[in-house]
């Protein structure tokens, strides 16, 4: 009497094929600062790319639509505390 035994049935090296539900990604957004603090400015430069308003704006400093933090002058930039929990960023004119 002979014993046929077909190991690819019993031990399949692969399982059943299914869908996976990972594979998704978007771009990174390019948020965080885009000037740093003592550095010079034009007006309308973006200082600060943001969601929400983890930082806030200052002196000469105006918020977008987007949360976006940007200079209202020529000038140099400067991040300060805003109380004990905020920071703002504020541009002061180059003396």
């Amino acid at each position: 009497m002979v014993l046929h035994l077909h190991i690819t049935e019993c031990m399949a090296s692969k399982k059943g094929v299914g869908s996976t539900k990972n594979g998704r990604d978007s771009a990174g957004r390019r948020l965080g600062a885009k000037l740093s603090d003592g550095q010079f400015c034009t007006a309308g430069s973006i200082i600060y790319r943001q969601r929400g308003t983890k930082i806030h704006p200052g002196e000469n400093v105006a918020l977008g639509k987007d949360d976006t933090l940007f200079a209202l002058i020529d000038g140099i930039v400067k991040f300060e505390r805003l109380g004990r929990d905020r920071k703002q960023a504020s541009v002061y004119p180059q003396a």
